[in-house]
């Protein structure tokens, strides 16, 4: 058995590291990369990983607070170990860090990063943290899936169409001037300001040269109105980014232009899944069809008399909180 933690640099040098690699951004070396040198503090990404010869488990995270965390931020849809997660708890044995924090997780990893995390001698907690939307595709055409939706959704797409007024285009490869009209509605939108818009226009790029960019533009009168993000990859429609301009909702591009995505991610891409990130947007579940919980891991070492008090808090809280609310994130 082997175990080792090193940089994310270093990580990626490892081809047992990157064999274990998922079939989503952020499951990914490089868009954790990338994410590190836009995003976060570059020193302090790192990667735990520890291989027996025939599996590799890999922990993504980095050092913040005085502990491990998540090697996240709100671009994330999830986190998870990659690889062999019967190896995880060789890594949490000798995790350099006394406490540490995951989220969001899907539950199946977040159940096995908590039963490492136990074995290992931590005491953890783990949490439902934030919801995510989803549609199973079910091998459906685009005109089944849409025979489901809500009819108010479907009448409004219907008469805004017949209308003629908003012209849409959708490229799977990266362009300045169409990554330039969505930046340009981004700022008209009501969305608040972009976090790193730098780093979203590297990762289009980046995608874009994969093949796994899914731009749409929403046009009126030659005038960019509303934008959408999305990426395709391993099977799965990601919805990153939805903008458009106030002005113009009366037009309704922001729908033209979803019910376009969602026709081409389905029919032209074959995707099986289409996945809305976290959030509980009242809006989703017109398009979506069902909610998967995402968790959050928190552990403490027993050893650490320092993190006592934060510890004997988080889990009187979690045990009441059943009483306190059912739904209540602790």
């Amino acid at each position: 058995m082997k175990v080792y933690h090193a940089s994310l640099k270093e990580a990626q040098a490892d081809a047992g590291v990157l064999a274990v690699q998922g079939a989503s951004p952020f499951e990914r070396l490089d868009w954790l990369g990338l994410l590190s040198e836009m995003c976060l503090t570059p020193a302090k990404p790192r990667v735990s990983v520890a291989t027996d010869g025939a599996g590799v488990a890999v922990l993504p995270w980095m050092e913040a607070h005085g502990g491990a965390e998540a090697l996240a931020n709100w671009y994330n849809f999830f986190v998870c170990p990659l690889g062999d997660a019967t190896l995880l708890s060789e890594i949490t044995r000798s995790l350099p860090a006394s406490r540490a924090s995951f989220a969001p997780m899907p539950e199946a990893d977040a159940k096995a990063l908590s039963a490492a995390l136990r074995s290992a001698g931590w005491v953890v907690i783990s949490e439902a943290c934030d919801t995510n939307h989803i549609l199973p595709v079910k091998d459906r055409s685009f005109a089944e899936y849409w025979s489901a939706r809500p009819g108010a959704l479907r009448e409004t797409v219907r008469r805004k169409k017949r209308k003629g007024e908003v012209g849409l285009h959708i490229v799977t490869e990266f362009s300045p001037v169409d990554w330039d009209a969505y930046e340009a509605v981004y700022k008209l939108s009501w969305k608040p300001g972009e976090g790193s818009p730098d780093f979203l226009r590297r990762w289009a790029e980046m995608d874009g040269a994969a093949g796994r960019l899914r731009l749409g533009i929403a046009e009126i009168g030659g005038q960019p109105v509303a934008a959408q993000f999305w990426t395709v990859e391993g099977g799965t429609a990601f919805i990153h980014k939805l903008a458009h301009d106030e002005r113009f909702r009366k037009q309704s591009p922001g729908t033209l232009l979803s019910a376009a995505m969602f026709e081409h991610v389905i029919d032209r891409d074959g995707v099986s899944l289409v996945d809305f990130g976290t959030g509980d947007d009242p809006y989703k579940r017109d398009w979506m069809e069902d909610v998967r919980t995402r968790w959050r891991v928190r552990a403490w070492r027993k050893s650490a008399v320092r993190h006592w008090p934060a510890m004997i808090r988080a889990v009187g809280r979690h045990k009441l909180q059943p009483l306190v609310s059912p739904n209540r994130d602790g």
